[in-house]
C-alpha cells in the first residue's frame, strides 16, 4: 500500500456505496479510495457471493468492509474477499445500529479490544492485502483518551497499521444510527493527538467533513481524510481530488462527460438485466448547484423506476440538464412550480 493511497477516501455507506455507485465515483476521481457497503462475514460465507462481492475492475482501488466478531469466520471471509480481488479488507468497529449490536459487531466492539485484536490477527494471517479497522473515538461513557489509546494499541499489536477513526463517540443506548451521525460532538483534536502519539500508524480521519476545502487542512495532522454523505450528495466534489491531493496533472472530466461515460456503463449493465433505477439513483447529485439540476433529478425520479425503463431516460435527462432538448425549459419550469 502506497503511503498516500488513502489521502482521500469515500466512506462505506449502507445502501449507498454499492458497485454501481463506486463505478460512477471512479469516473470522477481515479485516485480516491473507495469502500463497499458493510458486508457481514456470514453473508460472504453463506450468501450469494456474486451479489455481495461482485465488482467491476474499474473500481480499483477498492476495499471490502466486513462486519463480524468471530475470528475464524472473518478470516475465511477476508480470504474470499482477497481472492475476489479487493485491495484491502476493513473491519467495521464503528456502526452503532441495534441490528449490528445484536450480532456483536460494529461499534460495540470498541469495548472488546482484545477480541478485535484476535479478529485482526486471524484476518491478517489469511490474506496478503492490508487489513484495516474503521472505529469511533469511543462509545457511551468511555473516556476517549484512555479507552481509545488502549483500543488502538491492542489492535495495532495484532498487526493493524491503519485505522480510520470517526471523530465522534457512538452512543449505543438512546440514540438512533442517524442521531449518532450528528448528535455526539466531533472531536477532531482527539484524532490528531492519536496520530501524534502513534506516528507509526496510518490514521485516516472521518466524521462531519463536508467538502475538500474543510477536509484538506486535516492532512497536516493525519494521513488521510474520509467523506461520507457529502461525497454522495455532491459527488462532483471529487473532481479536484486527484489534482489537489495527489498532484495529478490530468484535468477532471466535466459533469456532462462523467454522465456520458456513466451512460455507457449503464447500457452495459442494462444489457445484463440490472434495473435502471438501481444505477440512476447514484447520479442525482451530479449537477448539484448547477442550472437545471432540479429538472434533471425530477426527470430521473419520475421515469427511471417505470417497468422497462431504459437508457433513454438518462439520455433525456442529459438533454434537460445541458439545455439541448427543446422541452428542457418547460421541464425546468414544471419542476420549479412543483
Amino acid at each position: 500500500m502506497k503511503p498516500d493511497s488513502h489521502r482521500f477516501c469515500v466512506a462505506p455507506m449502507m445502501e449507498w456505496t454499492d458497485r454501481h455507485c463506486r463505478a460512477f465515483l471512479r469516473l470522477i476521481s481515479a485516485r480516491a479510495f473507495l469502500y463497499t457497503e458493510m458486508v457481514t462475514a456470514d453473508a460472504v460465507l453463506h450468501g450469494d457471493r456474486l451479489r455481495v462481492l461482485g465488482f467491476n475492475a474499474v473500481e480499483h482501488p477498492v476495499g471490502l468492509q466486513l462486519g463480524g466478531s468471530d475470528p475464524a469466520g472473518l478470516a475465511e471471509a477476508a480470504r474470499i474477499g482477497a481472492d475476489w480481488g479487493y485491495d484491502e479488507i476493513n473491519l467495521n468497529v464503528g456502526c452503532p445500529s441495534d441490528r449490528v449490536q445484536s450480532g456483536r459487531f460494529g461499534a460495540c466492539l470498541m469495548d472488546e479490544p482484545a477480541l478485535v485484536a484476535e479478529c485482526i490477527h486471524a484476518m491478517a494471517e489469511a490474506v496478503r492485502v492490508p487489513v484495516t479497522v474503521k472505529c469511533r473515538i469511543g462509545i457511551d461513557d468511555q473516556d476517549t483518551e484512555e479507552s481509545l489509546d488502549r483500543f488502538i494499541d491492542t489492535v495495532a499489536d495484532a498487526g493493524c497499521t491503519m485505522f480510520i477513526v470517526h471523530a465522534r463517540k457512538a452512543w449505543l443506548d438512546g440514540l438512533s444510527p442517524k442521531e449518532n451521525r450528528d448528535v455526539p460532538p466531533l472531536d477532531y483534536d482527539r484524532v490528531h493527538r492519536l496520530k501524534t502519539r502513534r506516528s507509526d500508524l496510518a490514521i485516516i480521519i472521518n466524521g462531519g467533513l463536508t467538502s475538500l476545502a474543510n477536509a484538506a487542512p486535516h492532512l497536516v495532522h493525519v494521513d488521510g481524510v474520509m467523506l461520507g454523505r457529502a461525497a454522495y450528495a455532491d459527488p462532483y466534489l471529487l473532481a479536484e481530488v486527484d489534482r489537489t491531493l495527489y498532484g495529478e496533472a490530468e484535468p477532471p472530466l466535466s459533469r456532462l462527460a462523467v454522465l456520458d461515460r456513466f451512460i455507457d456503463y449503464v447500457q452495459g449493465e442494462r444489457d445484463r438485466g440490472v434495473r435502471l433505477n438501481a444505477m440512476t439513483r447514484h447520479v442525482l447529485g451530479l449537477f448539484h448547484g448547477q442550472p437545471r439540476a432540479r429538472a434533471f433529478r425530477r426527470h430521473i425520479a419520475e421515469h427511471a423506476h417505470l417497468p422497462g425503463a431504459g437508457i433513454e431516460v438518462l439520455r433525456r435527462a442529459r438533454d434537460i440538464v445541458s439545455g439541448d432538448a427543446p422541452a428542457a425549459d418547460a421541464a425546468e419550469k414544471r419542476s420549479a412550480a412543483a
